[in-house]
C-alpha cells in the first residue's frame, strides 16, 4: 500500500518548514494542497517539483473514495494546508479517517501550529487547555459560549480580523470585562504582535486599532 503524509506548513515565516517536510514533499508522488496558488509558491520557494493537486472544504468529500484508491496500489500522498498543521480547523480529518478506516499508513509530521506559540507566549497557564478553534458562525454560537463560560481550563481561539470586535464583544457579555485574554496576529511574519489584559482593555486596543491580520485568542478560564 501507499502511505498518507500529514506535512506542517510555515504559518508565516519560510524558516519554520523542518528539513523532512521538505524531504517528504520532494519524495511523494503527490501533494494535496489547500490551495495550489498558495502551496505552488511555498515549493517552488523549496525547489520542489512534485505534482500539486487541490483539496479543500468543499472537494474533499467528492474525492475521499478516489484518494483512497490511490493510496491503496502504492502511491505516497502528502496533504498540506495553506499554513500550519492540516486537519488543525484546516482540510485533512475526513481522508486521515478514510485511511484509517481502510488501513492505510498515516504519518503526521510535527510542526507549525499557530495556537501553540500563541498558547505559550500568553502568560496564561497552558499545562490544561481546551483549543476551540473557530466559534459557530450564527447556529449554535450563543449555545457554546454559554458552555464555555464557566469552563476552568484556558480557552484557545482562530479569528480572522472582521470578526475579531464582535467575538472579543461577545467574551466580555458571556466571560465578563475582567477575564485575562492575550490577542496574537501575524505570528512569526514581520509584524508579529501579542496584545495582553482584560477582555475589556483588549477589546478597547482593537476598536482603536483596526484589526489585520490573522488572530488566535487566549482567554483565561474561570476562577
Amino acid at each position: 500500500m501507499g502511505k498518507l503524509y500529514l506535512v506542517p506548513t510555515p504559518i508565516g515565516n519560510l524558516e519554520d518548514i523542518t528539513l523532512r517536510a521538505i524531504k517528504v514533499l520532494k519524495e511523494v508522488d503527490l501533494v494535496l494542497a489547500e490551495d495550489t496558488r498558495t502551496s505552488g509558491k511555498l515549493l517552488k520557494h523549496f525547489e520542489i517539483n512534485t505534482p500539486l493537486q487541490s483539496h479543500h472544504m468543499h472537494n474533499e468529500h467528492k474525492q475521499i473514495d478516489a484518494l483512497v484508491n490511490k493510496l491503496k496500489g502504492e502511491t505516497t500522498i502528502a496533504l498540506i494546508s495553506d499554513a500550519g498543521t492540516p486537519a488543525i480547523s484546516d482540510p485533512g480529518f475526513l481522508l486521515t479517517r478514510a485511511c484509517v478506516e481502510n488501513g492505510i499508513a498515516v504519518e503526521c509530521l510535527p510542526g507549525a501550529t499557530a495556537f501553540v506559540p500563541a498558547l505559550v507566549n500568553s502568560g496564561l497557564p497552558n499545562d490544561r487547555f481546551v483549543f476551540e478553534g473557530f466559534l459557530p458562525l450564527k447556529k449554535g454560537r450563543q449555545t457554546r459560549l454559554e458552555q464555555l463560560a464557566d469552563e476552568t481550563r484556558t480557552l484557545v481561539f482562530y479569528e480572522s480580523p472582521h470578526k475579531l470586535l464582535k467575538t472579543l464583544t461577545q467574551f466580555v457579555e458571556y466571560f465578563g470585562a475582567d477575564r485575562p485574554v492575550s490577542v496574537s496576529r501575524e505570528l512569526t511574519k514581520l509584524y508579529e504582535e501579542t496584545v495582553r489584559g482584560t477582555l475589556s482593555e483588549v477589546l478597547e486596543h482593537f476598536t482603536n486599532q483596526s484589526p489585520k491580520g490573522e488572530f488566535v485568542i487566549v482567554v483565561g478560564g474561570k476562577k
